[in-house]
């Protein structure tokens, strides 16, 4: 789920644009359905992986560019859409995000080589980025503050989350009575149609004071990002003592130190240093890139091992992901409540424990594993601690913020969740890739999940101590929906 700050209220709307506004249920259509799609794409694509590399040709490790391509620029991207939306208006970035996001979803469709669907899923994670701020705060002024909003809110929420939980089941179905070119032109029609509505129905609106566009801050992190992780894709091939790895790693790690200069120096930051000084705000996204990096690619490793070592047919795959979405959105909807009684970071470590006991668990598979004993049971603890630990990390990191700074460190938060999943995925996916290339059959693939598992719990791991020792103790009833 994306959470951006509502920067801006209704009062920043003209009175002329008010009295036009489309009724508010159709608003709320539009918005959501941008939303949806946005957060659909993060998870569609998972099931579609094995059709996608035979029908393409794409090597294992390439595998996952299909999926870093969209998370890393999404990622990189997203304050910069935020900021975009206050400075040229919330409708206006919108319909520009969902343009770019529908062009490339048909590109991608269309592709014929493995470069051009890498491509077109960089540009689809770019118009994610742009629009999806925008929705949150095209509510926030549409919806006058009080028991509308909070039910506007409440729902943009909802569909978020149903957008993750039921990708995997869209993913399937399409995959298996069509193509896996339609987990992408499912898109156009749906996208066309909410940039037809939106451009005809929603109002306009932005921020009162002029601010900068901190352009090069976003294309130096997501280029740094880029770098590193490509980098580390290398490793597996080359070895890390290679050309081929260092030369990208060391770039990209010279890219990420002229980003933090730029941040220092520049008049309206992208991501202001300042705030990491705060212990909340440090440790917390410090902790959110460690559990990313371990939780994230829990589905990619998933479909690959059920279709690629069980067999799953694409639908059953995705059939089989439902109760771990499920897990998720329950875990999400308890945390605040729990929050209340045990405090943020008591859940945040319990939570986080017990993802750990799932991934363990989960790094057991073998070639001859069971859906009850191999995929559900694990499953479900790591789907439901991390519902339960990211709600409270993200409390604790905008507890302790001033007031206008708070939408911003949401922002942070889940911007680190982010990379640290793309970081965390290329690491794993080397890993298992090492591993499968030291056996034979459908046994090395078992082994080689197994073992990115395994190694993901192991950052899980450093994960907790760190919020043992990092996180401050906050009692806080703030719910994050």
């Amino acid at each position: 789920m994306v959470r951006m700050p509502p920067i801006a209220t209704s009062s920043t709307l003209s009175a002329s644009a008010r009295r036009t506004a489309a009724p508010a249920w159709l608003v709320m259509l539009l918005v959501c359905a941008g939303q949806f799609l946005v957060v659909l794409d993060v998870s569609v694509v998972n099931v579609a992986l094995p059709a996608m590399r035979s029908g393409l040709g794409l090597s294992e490790l390439g595998l996952q560019w299909i999926v870093n391509a969209y998370v890393i620029t999404f990622a990189g991207f997203m304050l910069l859409g935020g900021r975009a939306a206050d400075i040229f208006g919330r409708k206006r970035i919108f319909v520009v995000g969902l343009a770019l996001f529908t062009v490339a979803s048909a590109a991608g469709g269309l592709a014929q080589q493995p470069w051009q669907l890498i491509a077109a899923r960089t540009i689809q994670g770019v118009g994610a980025a742009v629009l999806s701020p925008a929705t949150l705060t095209i509510l926030t002024t549409s919806f006058p503050a009080g028991p509308a909003r909070t039910r506007a809110i409440a729902t943009w929420t909802a569909v978020g989350a149903g957008g993750g939980a039921v990708g995997g089941l869209v993913g399937g179905v399409l995959t298996e009575y069509l193509s896996w070119r339609w987990v992408l032109l499912i898109n156009v029609p749906v996208g066309a149609a909410v940039l037809t509505g939106s451009v005809l129905w929603l109002a306009e609106s932005r921020q009162g004071a002029a601010r900068r566009l901190d352009v090069p801050g976003a294309l130096l992190v997501t280029g740094g990002l880029g770098l590193v992780a490509y980098g580390i894709v290398q490793t597996e091939t080359h070895g890390w003592g290679s050309a081929a790895a260092l030369l990208p790693l060391v770039a990209g790690l010279v890219v990420v130190a002229v980003f933090v200069a730029v941040e220092a120096r520049t008049k309206a930051p992208l991501m202001p240093l300042g705030l990491f000084r705060l212990r909340s705000v440090s440790s917390a996204n410090a902790a959110m890139v460690l559990s990313g990096a371990a939780m994230f690619s829990m589905w990619y490793f998933l479909s690959l091992y059920m279709q690629n070592v069980l067999s799953y047919p694409p639908l059953w795959a995705g059939l089989s992901f439902l109760p771990h979405s499920l897990c998720i959105v329950l875990g999400s909807k308890l945390a605040p409540r729990l929050m209340n009684r045990l405090g943020a970071k008591t859940l945040a470590i319990g939570g986080a424990v017990i993802s750990l006991a799932g991934m363990v668990w989960q790094s057991t598979m073998t070639v001859d594993g069971t859906y009850l004993g191999t995929i559900l049971g694990p499953g479900i603890l790591m789907a439901l601690g991390a519902g339960l630990t990211a709600t409270p990390v993200a409390a604790i990191a905008t507890s302790g913020a001033d007031p206008a700074d708070q939408g911003l460190v949401s922002g942070l938060i889940n911007t680190s969740r982010q990379m640290g999943g793309a970081l965390g995925l290329s690491v794993l996916s080397t890993v298992a890739a090492s591993q499968v290339a030291a056996g034979h059959g459908r046994a090395a693939l078992a082994s080689g999940y197994g073992t990115a598992f395994a190694v993901g719990a192991m950052a899980l791991a450093v994960s907790i101590v760190l919020m043992l020792l990092a996180l401050p103790r906050r009692r806080t009833d703030v719910a994050h929906g």
